[in-house]
């Protein structure tokens, strides 16, 4: 293995996030929010957003460090505090939720405790969920790793290094890391629908293609849409091709902060039908049922709820 200490910063804590157990920062890092977090052998997670790349590990008392390349480690930890939603109480936001008179929130909020909400580059969240449409989260980080290596532009350290001299071991048999950024709708409006099936898009690739001509031929559109009201970014959103009101949603709480959002997915179909007695409910009635009954920080409380469904699942 290459020296890694020649390559990146020195390991430090993460300042303002609380201790998280190993299995909450899996989940929140790997649970179906981001797609471009991968585990290393030594049981740290090595992530990309944006134009940036960092490692999160956990010291012996469960806080985060995070490390990142030398050459971008000053840019990287404002935009790490941004990207775990630092400038938000999580704990308090979450003490107002409604699981005081709801016994199976409650249960979820106990088993999560200290679960987060990302906040990721609005454009890439848009990307990673119109790749989501019928695919396991395994399957979408197959399909954005391929986007960026093969259509982004290649990252470095900051001293013109390629990822090869990043220092990273990855476990056997596995692909060296992918140390490119995602491509950005203006480029990927270039890109034939021909390559962007061959990054394993399927049907996907034309809705990618559409909605890349359509945001190339409105610049700004997608920056004025993230600082728009809920619902009248959720209709413009919607009105992209190949985006329902579960992307909307999904795109809007991971990627615009939009707590208020309520994305209803086949987990959170399971639970409002299990937990809930909402059979026979239309999607669109379980999202108003979720807006209403879990308030104004739905998003928040869907999280717990879908991690939770599949925590049970798994075993």
């Amino acid at each position: 293995m290459a020296d890694v200490s020649a390559a990146w910063s020195r390991w430090q804590p993460l300042a303002g996030l609380p201790p998280l157990s190993p299995a909450l920062l899996a989940e929140t890092l790997d649970g179906g929010q981001a797609f471009r977090w991968q585990r290393l052998p030594d049981n740290s997670w090595l992530g990309h957003w944006g134009a940036h790349v960092a490692r999160l590990r956990l010291d012996t008392r469960e806080r985060v460090e995070w490390s990142a390349p030398v050459g971008i480690r000053d840019a990287v930890g404002p935009a790490l505090a941004r990207y775990l939603g630092l400038d938000r109480d999580f704990a308090g936001l979450t003490d107002t939720l409604p699981w005081r008179s709801d016994p199976h929130l409650a249960r979820c909020v106990v088993s999560l405790s200290g679960l987060r909400i990302l906040r990721q580059p609005f454009g890439e969240t848009l990307l990673g969920f119109l790749c989501s449409a019928t695919k396991q989260i395994v399957q979408i980080k197959q399909m954005i790793a391929l986007l960026a290596g093969r259509h982004g532009a290649p990252l470095n350290n900051g001293a013109g290094a390629d990822e090869t001299s990043w220092g990273l071991e990855t476990a056997k048999g596995s692909a060296v890391p992918t140390f490119h950024r995602l491509p950005t709708w203006a480029e990927l409006a270039r890109v034939p629908e021909t390559e962007l099936r061959a990054c394993l898009l399927g049907f996907r690739a034309r809705y990618i293609s559409q909605t890349a001509q359509y945001l190339a031929a409105h610049p700004g559109w997608l920056d004025e849409t993230e600082t728009l009201p809920y619902l009248e970014a959720k209709e413009r959103l919607c009105s992209l091709p190949g985006v329902g009101e579960k992307v909307a949603d999904c795109v809007l709480l991971f990627g615009a902060g939009r707590l208020e959002a309520f994305p209803v997915d086949v987990w959170i179909l399971k639970t409002l039908v299990r937990r809930y007695g909402l059979d026979g409910w239309s999607t669109p009635q379980l999202a108003q049922f979720g807006r209403v009954h879990f308030g104004p920080l739905a998003g928040l409380a869907q999280q717990f709820l879908f991690a939770w469904e599949r925590q049970e699942a798994r075993k």
